[in-house]
């Protein structure tokens, strides 16, 4: 197939050329251990310090407030079972909402059999959470809320400073998974108000496998992996210096480029929706029309098995995927879309196309009419769409 359209960059996204020219030197020629009080290993520690300065500038943070991770999950494993083993003389429970990610999900379903009680609120059917509802849900036990920044598969944007301001007023500890929105979005941690925010650098075209708990000082929070000094004794293992450049390298030129990508991909965003909606009969647009990021499209297709359309989609070479790339193998409906009041036959023909700066119109051209083929081919195929097309 020689023609190739990635529609998912919700899942990962391609690394950017310069973020690989900042790390290939620091593999051979920068390689020292930043414990290491030698030159080689110190030129390394000043490496991984200027990435940390570098980073907790763009989000309004002090460098002594970034912990650099593996993974934008392990931060969220972090920052809920820190926080919940720290203060569990305090309380058992967790608020969190039912369309989290599955870092955070599977971390409160562990817990709850663990003994703590968690609250899964719901969003409305636009697939917004109320903070008013996150209020009621508070108890006496309450010890930590977590609401994601924007959601990984309808792409919609929470109220998350208005929920901050009720979680500060009941003295409660506040943590966001921004792992979708950070480098697409602004984020300012002390407007915002959180007290942990998640950040994976893979998401804005930097490398896989590094990522970063912004912590406010002050917070109480146990360790997650034990062993050596690093991270300032709280998050054990060797830093990994090249990652940790090319994740810092990656978040400056997101931020440089953040308010033209931002208006240039929600205006593509606009051109598919429109034209999916107006090509194609029975599709519902999943999620708040406004409210969401830029980049983001989630569709509903009647009588149609979204597995298939990926395989029909993937055959004319085009990736786009059906929710979270960390739940792709499973054949169960989507838990988010569930959350939004979509029955299971809805769900289950669902879509998530998700762009970014380096996607053309001309690819959403390419991708609208192979849509439209495919769902009409899919269609035939189906009895359902019989019965449908005869009301």
């Amino acid at each position: 197939m020689s023609k190739q359209i990635y529609f998912d960059n919700a899942a990962t996204t391609q690394v950017r050329p310069e973020v690989v020219a900042k790390m290939l030197p620091i593999f051979t020629n920068q390689f020292g251990n930043p414990s290491a009080l030698y030159d080689i290993g110190q030129e390394a520690k000043a490496i991984v310090d200027e990435s940390r300065a570098s980073i907790a500038s763009l989000i309004g943070a002090d460098p002594k407030e970034i912990f650099f991770t593996g993974s934008g999950s392990e931060a969220d494993n972090w920052a809920i079972r820190g926080t919940a083993y720290a203060l569990k003389d305090k309380g058992n429970h967790i608020i969190t909402t039912a369309f989290e990610h599955h870092a955070v999900m599977n971390t409160c379903a562990a817990l709850e059999k663990e003994g703590f009680e968690v609250t899964y609120v719901k969003p409305d059917s636009e697939g917004i959470i109320s903070p008013e509802d996150i209020k009621n849900a508070i108890t006496d036990k309450t010890i930590l809320i977590t609401v994601m920044y924007a959601n990984n598969e309808i792409g919609t944007i929470q109220p998350i400073a208005e929920i901050a301001t009720i979680a500060a007023e009941y003295k409660i500890r506040f943590h966001t998974d921004a792992v979708q929105a950070a480098g697409v979005l602004p984020i300012n941690v002390g407007e915002l108000g959180v007290d942990m925010l998640s950040i994976s650098a893979h998401k804005f075209h930097g490398p896989k496998g590094i990522g970063a708990l912004y912590i406010k000082k002050g917070t109480k929070i146990n360790n997650l992996i034990s062993g050596g000094g690093q991270e300032q004794g709280k998050r054990a293992g060797t830093e990994n210096v090249a990652f940790i450049a090319g994740m810092a390298k990656a978040f400056e030129l997101a931020h440089m480029q953040m308010d033209e990508n931002r208006l240039k991909v929600a205006q593509m965003r606009d051109y598919l929706i429109a034209n999916v909606v107006s090509k194609i009969p029975r599709v519902k647009v999943n999620g708040h029309l406004t409210k969401r990021l830029p980049g983001n499209a989630n569709f509903s297709i009647e009588c149609i098995e979204g597995e298939s359309l990926l395989l029909l989609l993937n055959m004319n070479g085009i990736a786009a995927s059906s929710g979270s790339a960390c739940a792709s193998m499973s054949l169960d409906p989507s838990h988010v879309l569930l959350s939004i009041g979509l029955p299971h036959e809805i769900a289950h023909g669902s879509i998530r196309v998700t762009l970014s700066d380096e996607n053309t119109y001309e690819e959403i051209d390419y991708f609208v009419d192979k849509l439209e083929e495919i769902v009409k081919k899919l269609r035939g195929l189906s009895p359902l769409w019989e019965e449908k097309e005869d009301k």
